[in-house]
């Protein structure tokens, strides 16, 4: 069985190198470029820096001040359709791109940093369930993935897929049932059998061999579904078995409200 730090190190290591390929895209834009739209409706390239920084803080305050993370949510839940998109105005009204762009850089050191002291056990508090280091590190790097996402499709960018894909797709894996949750539904009681192929190296699966229910398709299209970053019916992943693919269409790999998702490319 694998070490539990050895296995939030690699966990933070990558989180690093999430955020360091986010960086190198950004740094050189232009005041225009931060400016340019990005696919989430009313966001620019400054609004996902904004709310990756933002996020990024309120997890350095849940793994160092619990307590007073506890207000932080109570926020949330009095304007649960709102809280992210004001932060992230707020940010961008306030900072430069250049502000903008060292405070995400600080602030996602002092985080790393946190997680990286954080006792072995330690439990942080979080919008959605209470995560472990390790956990809370994934999400982070999900988000930060994401968010890079929007940004790369916004700047006409192609990113080359690389293994930290695989966090992605466990959390996305992991958040079945709260997809559901979220939206007042029952999940399956089974579990489905899930299987990724990535550009290089091997297969990634979850779930039993033997399921009878069962997800399949290229890890970069699976990723971007449980982000919703792109529609099911313009992606390559398929479902075996009723349940699974009612789940393709709930999926989510993030906490809060469900999301939107994106329109297929033919309503666009």
């Amino acid at each position: 069985m694998p070490d539990v730090s050895a296995v939030t190190a690699a966990v933070l290591d990558d989180l690093r190198e999430e955020g360091a390929e986010l960086d190198l895209l950004v740094a050189g834009l232009s005041a225009d470029e931060w400016a340019v739209p990005t696919p989430a409706e009313g966001w620019t390239v400054a609004h996902q820096i904004a709310h990756l920084n933002w996020t990024d803080e309120a997890a350095l305050v849940a793994a160092t001040e619990p307590d007073a993370f506890a207000a932080e949510v109570e926020k949330a839940l009095s304007a649960p359709a709102g809280f992210v998109d004001d932060a992230a105005r707020e940010a961008v009204t306030a900072l430069t791109p250049a502000a903008l762009l060292v405070e995400w850089r600080e602030g996602r050191t002092r985080l790393r940093e946190a997680l990286r002291a954080a006792p072995a056990g330690t439990k942080l508090p979080w919008y959605g369930p209470p995560m472990s280091v390790a956990s809370m590190g994934t999400a982070r790097l999900m988000e930060t993935w994401a968010h890079g996402q929007d940004i790369a499709d916004a700047l006409g960018v192609t990113r080359k897929p690389t293994a930290r894909l695989r966090h992605v797709a466990r959390i996305g894996v992991r958040a079945r049932d709260y997809a559901y949750a979220v939206r007042g539904l029952r999940p399956p009681g089974e579990q489905f059998r899930v299987e990724l192929r990535p550009e290089d190296g091997e297969l990634l699966v979850f779930g039993p061999e033997d399921a009878p229910q069962r997800v399949t398709g290229p890890l970069l299209d699976f990723c971007l579904l449980v982000t919703q970053r792109a529609h099911r019916d313009d992606l390559a992943v398929e479902a075996v078995g009723p349940d699974a693919g009612r789940w393709l269409d709930l999926a989510q790999a993030f906490a809060g409200p469900a999301g939107p998702g994106r329109p297929r490319k033919a309503d666009r």
